[in-house]
């Protein structure tokens, strides 16, 4: 969804568009199916002296804690709830927590939990920019036979991500398309097989982008596709960091394997860097009717800072 405050550029002679959103205009948005809140389990420590576990909660998004036994509503109440928060819903092993609208910076409320054979479980309910609870699974033994078998479960995920991350990195070293990203994000043009098909600037949100689609040289056999973004940071405290970069098909909206680089890590205020993107062509099939291609770009603060979609120059 567009809002009145988004900046659209639009390049009809070459199919693109790009789209800047200016701080504050998103508020809490799901920018795809991977970023709807996911179950999260919470092992609550026996130790008194540990800190009350914190529930993130968003305005109009239901948050449902999930135990291993049932609750007991008369004993299950949210304090300080009334003209915030939609009643209390308290059945089974489920509590349900429903913000009628985001809460304010800091806000905290007390949410006190007691299951049927009288534990008594407190929670902090407050909320983050860009972080929402969906479904908390808690578990009040850490030792239980469950709470153990999720634990070892989430562990052994940490380990297979660890190593996909590993096996990821060690095929950058070797990869032609970083390589090529590097060189970019260096501003070597020269020294790679491409040239600018169209290039312009927006300015917004205190940041000066200069946007570059590239394409690979007529006689060169690689059928390969960039973007460059040059970014200078008008900040007058805050760095320009990116969170990540996102990039699909507009037909199918499969996510192509690319190559990303960004130099440097993070531009200082007043100061100007790149992120440079690559990907192969080849990899998108003979198939592809509409080969145009959708680019995103979210900086740390989980703001999406631009958003693409073009058809490559040298697309066959």
């Amino acid at each position: 969804m567009v809002t009145s405050q988004a900046t659209w550029v639009v390049k009809a002679a070459m199919g693109f568009l790009l789209l800047s959103i200016p701080a504050g205009a998103q508020g809490m948005e799901w920018k795809s199916f991977a970023d709807l809140p996911k179950p999260r389990n919470l092992f609550v420590a026996k130790d008194a002296k540990s800190p009350v576990p914190e529930i993130l909660v968003a305005g109009g998004v239901a948050t449902t804690l999930r135990f291993e036994s049932e609750c007991d509503p008369l004993r299950t109440r949210l304090l300080g709830w009334e003209g915030r928060f939609e009643p209390l819903l308290v059945g089974g092993r489920s509590v349900l927590i429903v913000p009628l609208r985001g809460l304010a910076d800091g806000e905290r409320f007390l949410l006190q939990v007691t299951l049927a054979d009288g534990t008594s479980l407190p929670f902090t309910v407050t909320s983050s920019e860009h972080l929402v609870d969906g479904q908390v699974n808690v578990y009040p033994d850490p030792e239980s036979p469950e709470a153990v078998r999720k634990a070892l479960a989430e562990k052994r995920k940490e380990n297979e991500a660890l190593a996909a991350e590993n096996q990821r990195q060690r095929e950058e070293q070797t990869s032609v398309d970083h390589a090529l990203a590097a060189l970019l994000a260096n501003g070597q043009l020269r020294m790679t097989p491409f040239r600018e098909h169209e290039t312009w600037k927006l300015n917004e949100d205190g940041v000066v982008l200069e946007v570059s689609i590239l394409g690979t040289k007529a006689k060169e056999p690689m059928q390969k596709a960039a973007v460059v973004f040059k970014v200078t940071n008008k900040s007058s405290a805050e760095p320009w960091e990116l969170q990540e970069a996102r990039l699909m098909t507009a037909e199918t909206f499969k996510q192509p394997p690319f190559a990303l680089r960004m130099a440097p890590a993070s531009i200082a205020p007043g100061a100007t860097g790149r992120v440079a993107i690559v990907t192969d062509l080849a990899s998108f099939g003979p198939d592809t009717n509409d080969p145009r291609l959708i680019l995103e770009l979210f900086r740390t603060d989980g703001r999406r800072q631009a958003q693409l979609a073009f058809t490559p120059p040298n697309w066959r």
